[in-house]
């Protein structure tokens, strides 16, 4: 089977499991549901005179200030690319894993994480640019003349841009991982705990700046956010785009050696 149609099969695969459809729900209707909620709010505020409540009330900042929540789908579709390989199979279909079939399909171990990787970069970069304009336009037609002037385009784009780069290297960084791991449990709980509950990484900054160099860390000025709404310190975007693309690709990298020279 050709590199290319391995690519496709397996972004066929991945588009069609459920875990993968969750993750694209979170990231898209998580999103909307959200700027909705915030557009509400900002659009309440200006209206009774109350501007200082919000600290932005343009649409586009509305909207795109749930952009992090789409840090969840990635993470949920990195995981499901490859978790679904080490599920096992129902009893009555002989409680094996996929893993035994793909490989007897795909023998060739590298190819294959290729075209998964490959697959999550292109359903990742999909909802994003779903996600974004889809919350944008619903902020602005909640809020309407209500918010400040809207953002230039080039702005915005390139704020969108390093947004989705960020969930892109997310989605990639936890598919290595549960390469590593060969289970999706314990990567999903870190992972999605690290992105939404807690940021350990953000943790580990009140004990050493070096923590500025962790993967989620080096990348988060992608977003673009104001400075006085972000923690202090840490990498300026392009900088910490490429600490994070180096990350992504050691772990890459590693979760290849792995998986070539191991059991399946």
């Amino acid at each position: 089977m050709s590199l290319l149609r391995t690519i496709l099969a397996e972004l066929r695969k991945t588009a069609t499991l459920p875990g993968a459809w969750a993750g694209m729900a979170v990231a898209v209707l998580g999103s909307v549901a959200l700027t909705i909620l915030n557009a509400v709010t900002v659009r309440g505020a200006v209206t009774s005179g109350q501007p200082e409540r919000v600290a932005d009330t343009s649409p586009f900042e509305t909207a795109f200030a749930m952009m992090p929540l789409g840090t969840v789908g990635a993470v949920v579709i990195g995981v499901v690319a490859m978790s679904s390989e080490y599920t096992a199979a129902r009893t009555d279909a002989g409680g094996g894993r996929q893993i035994t079939t793909t490989l007897t399909a795909i023998p060739g171990r590298l190819r294959l994480l290729t075209a998964k990787a490959l697959s999550v970069i292109v359903l990742v970069t999909a909802i994003a640019i779903v996600a974004v304009p889809l919350s944008v336009v619903v902020a602005n037609v909640i809020i309407g003349d209500a918010g400040t002037e809207i953002v230039s385009i080039d702005h915005a784009v390139r704020r969108w841009a390093g947004g989705a780069l960020y969930w892109t290297l997310t989605g990639l960084i936890a598919f290595a991982i549960t390469v590593l791991a060969r289970s999706g449990i314990i990567p999903l709980i870190i992972l999605i705990a690290n992105s939404s509950v807690v940021s350990f990484s953000l943790l580990l900054t009140n004990l050493t700046p070096l923590a500025h160099w962790l993967p989620d860390m080096a990348g988060r000025n992608l977003f673009g956010f104001p400075e006085d709404s972000v923690v202090p310190g840490g990498l300026e975007p392009i900088p910490g785009a490429i600490v994070m693309g180096c990350w992504t690709l050691a772990l890459l990298i590693v979760a290849g050696v792995v998986f070539r020279r191991r059991d399946a």
